[in-house]
């Protein structure tokens, strides 16, 4: 066993502590310390493959396309209202906006400058919607925490329920859930889930005087206000078919999330590797090399196929062969059928035998 081996194989350690701040995950991704890794443990690895760069080409030049993409785009469908061509334009809006969402995860981990402001002022307008992004930056910190991954209280973006939970879960509830827990429900009902166990437990939060939570709030609805007003001015303009893109893109974006994590005893096999080179893996930012991703979190977007090529089998190994060939393997074997069960089903073994 190599040392990157050993380092991926670190005992579970699931604690059961209440969790206050957060419903039924969030589909749309929610953060390592900062997502910095021990790259000098890691001395396998290219230091230029797996360190920020100096200034990020790549990742400002998408910012700009981003942005120009969704502009005209809109415009587009504002000002083909009526002529039968605006959804074509609404349609091709979804996956920019889902192209957002990967770049808002990319800035949040450092790229393309060191200063988490500055990052923040290149997200730029909420072009999504939904999730405020410093509270996105937030829990996907907290979810880097990678000896928690899958923890139904510690990991934020964790779909699993803890067995007392899911047993104390109605039938209506549970139904639901495990509808979810397909891909077809993911994208279908994922977002909507998602989104209201997020606003309930920040809710919570802003009731118990969180500062942090009120200002990402307060900016993001700025923000919103913004945007929107913007928006209107644009003769044909339509809040609800935008609402609808906006959500269809955070289905598409479930795409990537849906199996990015299993529960499992080692650490390093909760995380996949999918290894998809068509459009998909460009849209999320081959982020479907989750497992880099996790192990690397400093690394930007164009240097993961990379770095996955160059030690495929040492990360293959790493993640326990919890490996997909593509985007299309996870659809023909996970569309209508569960990927796992919505109870955690290592606490659920441990309960069982006593531990």
């Amino acid at each position: 066993m190599t040392q990157f081996e050993t380092l991926l194989n670190i005992p579970f350690s699931l604690e059961t502590p209440i969790r206050e701040d957060h419903g039924d995950a969030a589909c749309s991704g929610g953060v390592a310390s900062d997502g910095v890794a021990d790259h000098e443990a890691l001395d396998f690895a290219d230091p230029l493959l797996v360190s920020r760069a100096v200034l990020e080409w790549p990742t400002l030049a998408l910012v700009g396309g981003v942005h120009a993409a969704f502009a005209g785009l809109v415009v587009a469908a504002s000002a083909s209202a009526g002529s039968g061509w605006e959804l074509l334009f609404w349609l091709c809006l979804v996956p920019v906006i889902t192209l957002h969402s990967s770049l808002q995860h990319e800035l949040l981990h450092g790229h393309p400058f060191r200063t988490p402001r500055l990052n923040a002022l290149l997200a730029g307008l909420p072009l999504g919607l939904f999730v405020p992004y410093w509270r996105f930056r937030a829990l996907h910190i907290a979810h880097h925490d990678d000896p928690r991954l899958t923890d139904p209280y510690e990991d934020p973006e964790s779909w699993y329920l803890h067995p007392r939970d899911w047993h104390a879960a109605g039938r209506l509830r549970r139904a639901v859930l495990a509808f979810n827990n397909t891909l077809l429900g993911r994208m279908l009902i994922g977002p909507a889930i998602g989104m209201t166990g997020f606003v309930i437990a920040d809710w919570r939060l802003a009731r118990k005087g969180r500062g942090d939570v009120l200002r990402a709030w307060g900016e993001h609805l700025v923000l919103v206000g913004i945007l929107l007003a913007l928006l209107r001015l644009l003769p044909g303009f339509s809040l609800p078919v935008y609402i609808a893109a906006c959500y269809g893109a955070w289905s598409l974006l479930c795409v990537r999330t849906f199996l990015e994590h299993q529960a499992e005893e080692a650490v390093g096999h909760r995380t996949v590797i999918i290894e998809d080179r068509g459009p998909l893996a460009f849209l999320f930012l081959f982020n479907s090399l989750h497992a880099v991703h996790h192990r690397f979190p400093a690394a930007p977007w164009y240097r993961l196929p990379g770095l996955y090529r160059r030690h495929r089998a040492a990360f293959r190994a790493g993640n326990g062969g919890y490996v997909y060939r593509s985007y299309l393997e996870i659809a023909r074997r996970h569309a209508f059928r569960a990927k796992e069960p919505v109870e955690h089903p290592v606490l659920a073994r441990r309960l069982e035998s006593g531990g």
